[in-house]
């Protein structure tokens, strides 16, 4: 889809993230390049120049339309790392957010991938360009070759349990997967715990209709006060925790690895506490 675009509406776009980018962060942007083979893409598919194209709608919601703070990305560290966040809001926007923050206002720029569903290779398009901007399907080898190479790789672990939470769980974890955990052990990877404020309340659902969504071969089909999940101008907060670094075996028991993903899940939500209480709005 974006690719047909054209070569023309791709370099306006660009430009376009570059000029609200400003002259210092559009050099700092080409540390981003990575080695190319003939089709102009990394190994898993991502291009720079596409990426910067793409992201220019995605700069400005981040900037004028959820006016996204951030706090802690100074907690960032070099190298590989693992972000596990949250995740809620019907529609990933929580995920394009945390990319825009890492891309637009760490220091230095980096380019997170992200874990996507088993499912979504099989998407018209959508396919082709979530591997342009760098997104993976999450199988353990895409990323232990990411973290191998010095990605950093954005984690949602309550998967599609928690971006399709109905208005009366907004908030509240839901149960994380352990292969997060077995992957920083393995690896010796630093994580990096995330907290979105401000997604729960974009696209609230009101009740999820399973036998339509089983039909469609979704995950789920929320109904939102809107009819579809439209996001509404909720202001975005996104808190970057110390990173936490863990001892012990990938092959450990489940109920071992369990303890050290509650230690994560455990800062994570308090760290959602924490921002619910400093928020003066759900919009601004």
């Amino acid at each position: 889809m974006f690719e047909q675009l054209g070569d023309k509406v791709r370099k306006q776009l660009k430009g376009w993230t570059e000029q609200m980018a400003g002259q210092e962060r559009k050099d700092r942007l080409q540390a981003l390049a990575r080695t190319e083979n003939e089709y102009g893409v990394d190994p898993f598919g991502f291009n720079l120049d596409f990426s910067l194209a793409a992201v220019a709608p995605l700069l400005w919601l981040y900037r004028h339309y959820h006016r996204v703070e951030t706090f802690g990305l100074e907690n960032l560290p070099p190298g590989r790392v693992l972000l596990v966040s949250n995740h809620s809001g019907q529609l990933p926007m929580d995920g394009a957010m945390i990319g825009v923050a890492l891309m637009m206002e760490a220091d230095p720029p980096r380019a997170i991938r992200s874990m996507v569903e088993k499912w979504v290779p099989t998407l018209p398009y959508i396919s082709a360009f979530f591997a342009r901007v760098g997104q993976i399907v999450g199988t353990p080898e895409n990323c232990r070759r990411l973290l191998a190479a010095g990605e950093a790789i954005l984690v949602f672990p309550e998967g599609t349990r928690g971006i399709s939470k109905l208005w009366p769980q907004r908030y509240q974890l839901q149960d994380f997967g352990l292969g997060f955990m077995r992957l920083a052990l393995e690896t010796d990877t630093p994580i990096v715990p995330v907290a979105v404020i401000g997604a729960e309340e974009q696209a609230p659902a009101l009740m999820d209709l399973k036998p339509l969504a089983r039909l469609l071969g979704f995950p789920s089909f929320p109904i939102t006060p809107t009819g579809v999940p439209i996001p509404l101008p909720t202001k975005y907060r996104l808190y970057f925790g110390e990173p936490m670094r863990f001892t012990g075996r990938a092959d450990d028991e489940d109920s071992e690895l369990d303890k050290k993903v509650r230690t994560v899940r455990a800062a994570i939500q308090a760290m959602i506490h924490q921002g619910l209480k400093e928020r003066r709005s759900i919009f601004w």
